[in-house]
């Protein structure tokens, strides 16, 4: 009898782990990440350049997927992936943004969870090193949603958040661009594209977004676009699917671009693909306005289009090789 429910105990044990073990393997995860949408074309980036951005692209997309891979949370990879592009000066958030009306550079960022819908984000930063960590912190650490300007840097001051001056996030390209855009002042003709973001799946079927920008090159004071509003340029839930926008951020908030996408998904039974394209090539383009997204759905499937002329993105996804990509082509 006791030999009998020795080898029943290690049949369920046997059971069990064959069970596990074909779930974990079920259960796709993976990550997709954007550097910005725009009027980007192969014969205005020197090749030199052209490998600059792909290698960093390249850098970023391999440290979201070694968190995921090993078993990291989705938030932690989308923190990270920005993280290293915020550190880049390749692209519009943290050190490299564009410049307002006055030469200074404002950030924002917005991060989600999809578990549980919890979200946080920031505005008007001026001295926050990396606005993604702060916006990390407004969701994990305050009862609130969305911090801006002087107060958002007066919670970081409480957390203890790296600050920088404000001169930290202003290179030699982007004040030449500046100089460029303060004799044109003509919107057509000014640069826009670098917006940066990062959507994933975890193994265990958590989705997260998160979204950091300078925001528009010679933008006006008090001016914030879609990549802080939760539902226009960054959202996500574990029953559809994560998304992070980059484009004309008034265009995305009025149509709660990523919001937008979920709903489809959720009320519609589209693919992420369909309610991506939706968005992008039809209800955006009817309004003339200009950008792409990226997204992850719960299943691993990944979405990136844009009607611009280029996006810098990047997707891996388990069982799958990585893809970077930046021209329409």
């Amino acid at each position: 009898m006791c030999e009998r429910n020795y080898f029943l105990k290690i049949s369920l044990l046997i059971v069990f782990f064959l069970a596990s073990t074909i779930f974990s393997q079920s259960q796709k995860f993976g990550l997709a990440i954007h550097g910005g949408a725009g009027n980007i074309k192969r014969e205005n980036i020197s090749s030199e350049k052209e490998k600059e951005y792909l290698q960093k692209l390249d850098e970023a997309l391999q440290k979201g997927y070694s968190i995921l891979e090993s078993g990291g949370s989705a938030i932690d990879a989308v923190n990270s992936v920005i993280n290293i592009l915020e550190d880049s000066p390749l692209f519009n958030a943290g050190k490299g943004a564009v410049l307002t009306e006055k030469g200074e550079a404002e950030l924002d960022a917005s991060i989600m969870n999809g578990k549980d819908l919890s979200a946080g984000a920031v505005a008007g930063l001026k001295h926050i090193k990396n606005p993604i960590n702060l916006a990390r912190l407004v969701m994990e650490k305050s009862p609130h949603v969305l911090l801006i300007s002087d107060g958002a840097e007066e919670f970081a001051k409480q957390n203890n958040l790296e600050f920088v001056d404000n001169k930290y996030f202003v290179t030699e390209e982007r004040w030449n661009q500046f100089l460029k855009a303060k004799e044109k002042l003509k919107k057509d003709e000014i640069e826009k594209h670098g917006t940066v973001g990062c959507v994933a799946l975890d193994k265990n079927g958590n989705l997260a977004a998160g979204t950091s920008t300078g925001g528009m090159m010679m933008k006006k004071f008090g001016r914030v676009g879609d990549s802080p509003i939760i539902g226009a340029g960054t959202y996500a839930n574990n029953n559809t699917c994560a998304v992070s926008a980059t484009g004309h951020g008034e265009y995305f908030i009025r149509l709660a671009v990523a919001h937008d996408i979920s709903n489809l998904i959720e009320y519609k039974n589209y693919s992420v693909k369909e309610a991506a394209d939706e968005l992008i090539f039809n209800k955006l383009k009817k309004m003339n306005a200009d950008g792409g997204v990226i997204a992850i759905d719960k299943n691993g499937n990944v979405a990136t289009p844009f009607n611009t002329t280029g996006m810098f993105r990047a997707f891996h996804v388990f069982g799958s090789e990585p893809v970077i990509k930046i021209f329409n082509d």
